[in-house]
């Protein structure tokens, strides 16, 4: 019986040519004279070059001879799957909210609400906003001038933790008669450095109608979270992550 023979390394190099990075790559797995004759620079520079022009550039600044450029292919290929990857499942839910928000005046309560995370409507496009109504009971008139302090708070279900989303003073962004604005760009999470910023703001609006008298009543207050980058609100998910560094962390 004839035994089989490895094809001499000229025919692969010659093959090589022809090939994919992920091809190129699994065939170097085959053996050791395979894995050396399919793992030479001037096979894999043209691809690292091509894709990763940035690590390419590397090479003969950072790692002379070193680090070849299947490595340095593989390196980047890596990346940038991980960049692609989707982020976990945040490990809160709305079910495990409750928010809390008190607008008062100099002269008292103006507006107060507590509303479970599991009675709120999400946006139609998923995004971390939500309308509020304020029971007709507790309206109460005041002045479009009058300096107001707004207090958000997001409470974790059971009294297991607290975290404030807007605690501000002053007199807003009124629309006279229609709504009234705030907004607080909130702490970066604690596992940053405190010179960090979050890149994230919660905006808080109220709802308006006139009371009489020249007053107005708060009808409606709607929350959320904005991304300073976009000025658009996250979606749900990604506000719920932000969240659990300050919730889950007691």
């Amino acid at each position: 019986m004839m035994r089989k023979l490895s094809p001499p390394w000229q025919v692969l190099e010659l093959v090589a040519h022809h090939l994919e990075p992920e091809t190129l790559a699994t065939a170097a797995c085959v053996c050791k004279s395979w894995s050396a004759s399919l793992s030479s620079d001037h096979l894999w520079q043209p691809f690292c070059s091509a894709a990763y022009p940035s690590l390419s550039n590397l090479h003969p600044a950072v790692a002379p001879a070193s680090i070849p450029y299947c490595k340095l292919y593989s390196l980047g290929r890596a990346a940038e799957k991980r960049r692609l990857q989707s982020p976990p499942k945040p490990d809160l839910s709305m079910h495990d909210l409750v928010f809390a928000v008190d607008v008062q005046n100099g002269r008292g309560c103006v507006a107060t609400v507590v509303c479970p995370g599991a009675d709120l409507r999400p946006d139609r496009s998923g995004v971390f906003r939500f309308d509020i109504g304020v029971e007709s009971d507790n309206l109460v008139a005041f002045e479009e001038l009058d300096s107001l302090r707004i207090t958000w708070n997001v409470v974790l279900r059971g009294l297991k933790g607290v975290f404030t989303m807007m605690d501000c003073r002053g007199k807003g962004s009124f629309v006279l008669g229609l709504e009234g604005w705030f907004s607080k760009e909130l702490p970066p999470p604690g596992c940053c450095s405190s010179g960090a910023a979050s890149g994230l703001v919660s905006d808080l609006r109220l709802g308006l109608r006139e009371g009489g008298g020249g007053k107005v009543v708060v009808e409606k207050i709607s929350v959320g979270v904005l991304s300073i980058v976009s000025w658009r609100y996250v979606c749900i998910d990604d506000a719920l992550r932000y969240l659990q560094h300050f919730l889950l962390s007691f």
